[in-house]
């Protein structure tokens, strides 16, 4: 219960969880406990106690709120997209360390950190996959070891550029959708013609000589897209070929969910 107290009233200390644990004895009492902890039984605890008792508790939670989630899906509100497939994103945080305290958290000469990896499912906006390793540790590399089901749809920063893992998702039936990074090398074979839609610039198929020098074909999709309240043209790379653009581009848009979720 103190644990949770500390997860949800994002308190910092021992001193701030007894307090505010102290402040609320009556409800405490409702729940069946005598009264707060004192800091030493409160450290003790926690210096203590297995690990996996936290982790049954988070499983048990995000079931209960996956239940939630499948319960209230379809009932259109909050409904976004008109496609069926379900909609993921994939991001990955760096989260700073005291490096004297957390020695083995090797990241800088004078900074210690964690790098958290997170893949958050739209459909309650609840993780579905989640990992910390090492700061140095390259989001890519987390990324290959995720097993996705043919027909959802990933977003993704450009951080996580790596076109043989996009034609592996391709030939899986993975789609996903991304920023083309600026140096990208790659020629046009086919330009879409564009609906009466604000905004739109060009749709294109593209191919990259990458891949196309090892012998691997595969065509993507590159649209050009002009936000509408910075006036900035952004340029999307996609594996989808038959959703609209504007779609695409939304459903980027889409992953700053995922933005929201990981970063306090």
């Amino acid at each position: 219960m103190a644990m949770l107290f500390c997860q949800v009233g994002q308190a910092r200390s021992l001193r701030e969880i007894c307090g505010g644990l102290a402040a609320s004895e009556g409800k405490l009492k409702h729940l069946g406990l005598p009264a707060a902890p004192p800091r030493s039984t409160l450290a003790y605890a926690n210096e203590h106690r297995p690990w996996g008792l936290y982790q049954s508790v988070f499983y048990q939670l995000l079931e209960k709120c996956q239940g939630v989630a499948r319960s209230q899906g379809g009932r259109g509100k909050g409904k976004k997209f008109r496609f069926k497939n379900k909609l993921l994103s994939l991001d990955a945080t760096v989260i700073g360390l005291c490096a004297s305290v957390f020695d083995w958290a090797h990241y800088q000469r004078t900074k210690g950190a964690v790098k958290l990896h997170l893949l958050l499912d739209h459909e309650g906006h609840l993780p579905s996959f989640a990992v910390i390793t090492e700061g140095k540790q390259h989001e890519i590399r987390v990324a290959r070891q995720i097993r996705f089901a043919p027909g959802m749809i990933v977003g993704h920063r450009p951080g996580y550029t790596d076109y043989d893992w996009f034609v592996e998702l391709t030939q899986q039936g993975v789609y996903w959708v991304t920023r083309l990074k600026d140096n990208a090398d790659y020629a046009v074979v086919e330009e879409r013609e564009l609906p009466q839609r604000k905004g739109l610039l060009r749709d294109q198929v593209i191919f990259f000589y990458q891949l196309a020098e090892a012998g691997v074909e595969c065509f993507f999709r590159r649209i050009e897209y002009v936000d509408e309240q910075s006036g900035q043209v952004l340029v999307f790379l996609s594996n989808h070929v038959t959703l609209a653009a504007a779609t695409v581009a939304a459903v980027y848009k889409e992953r700053w969910q995922i933005e929201l979720f990981s970063r306090p």
